[in-house]
Order: structure tokens, then sequence, then C-alpha cells
């Protein structure tokens, strides 16, 4: 069920596009990501930061597109988004020698300090990555193939990181946790 709110947008986004265009898509992912704020604000009683931030992203990306009648805006928004996370990444790992994967996971699975990192740096880099990426697609083909790579490719290469993240792992498992439901 979060996966899905956590998509909610990016897919009323993307049947939007499809149906009325790229102006009416941006002013629906505006509102889902406000009904999704909305709903989590009801629903968990807070927000995380990394949604509060999405949430001001969309609507100023978002709103400089449907202003402005550009859709360059709105093709950065995943760039910002993406490059965003990698430099939060980064300045908690270089400035303030605090790696926030392990502060947001910790509890939930026990790594070696090397292995934190070296998932720290993976993330990271896949952000950077992806940014880059976002923005080849953006300008580098039509708006219709931009959509698909939005939805299609980025989720999709998110996916096959996450698998990657997992086999890398998967080795500092211990074999009793790992038989827990």
């Amino acid at each position: 069920m979060k996966l899905l709110l956590d998509f909610f947008p990016i897919i009323l986004f993307f049947v939007a596009f499809k149906f009325a265009g790229i102006y009416v898509a941006t002013g629906v992912a505006i509102a889902a990501t406000l009904a999704q704020i909305a709903w989590l604000r009801y629903r968990n009683g807070k927000v995380e930061p990394l949604q509060w931030v999405s949430l001001g992203v969309i609507v100023l990306f978002g709103g400089a597109t449907i202003v402005a009648h550009n859709d360059t805006f709105i093709k950065w928004k995943p760039t910002v988004l993406y490059w965003l996370m990698a430099a939060t990444l980064m300045a908690g790992q270089l400035i303030f020698r605090k790696n926030l994967l392990k502060t947001l996971m910790g509890s939930q699975l026990e790594l070696p300090d090397a292995a934190w990192r070296v998932t720290n740096w993976s993330w990271i880099a896949f952000f950077t990555v992806m940014g880059v990426l976002n923005l080849w697609v953006a300008f580098n083909f039509d708006t219709d193939t931009w959509v698909n790579f939005k939805l299609f490719g980025g989720l999709g290469l998110m996916a096959l990181f996450v698998v990657g993240q997992a086999l890398y792992l998967g080795r500092y498992m211990k074999a009793d946790e790992a038989a827990e439901p």
C-alpha cells in the first residue's frame, strides 16, 4: 500500500499526460502530491521530510511549467529531486560525518560500517546518474518519450538498483535473521 501511495502522483501524471497533455498532467501531479501529503498527515499524523521536499519541488517546478507554459521546468523536477537526495546523503557523510542511511535504517538492519559506507555511496552515485539520465532523455527525445521514461524507465532502474542493493546486503544477513518472517 505504501509503495502505491508513493507512486500515486507519478501514475496520475502519466495517465493525465496520455489523455490531456503535459500542462494538465503537471496540474494533476501537483494536486495528487498535495492529496498524498494530506492523506499521510491524516493517516500518520506526520509527513516525512523528503515528502515535504518533494511537494515543494513539484509545486515550484510544476507551477513554473503551468505559469510559463513551458515544459522545461517539469522536466527538470526529477533531476532536482535526485540531486537533492544525492547531495543530502553526501553532505551527511562528508560534512557531518554521519551516514544518513544508517541513521534511518540502522534499527532495521545491522551492517558493518564499511557496508553502510558502500551502500551510502552507491545511493549517491545512483541518484546522481539518474539525474543526468533524466536530463539526457528530457532534452534529447520528445516529451512523450520522457514521460514514458519517467514512469517505466525510472521505476525500472530503481527496482533493478534496489535488487542489486539487496543482493549486496544479503551477504551481511545472519542466518537467523533470514529465517524470520
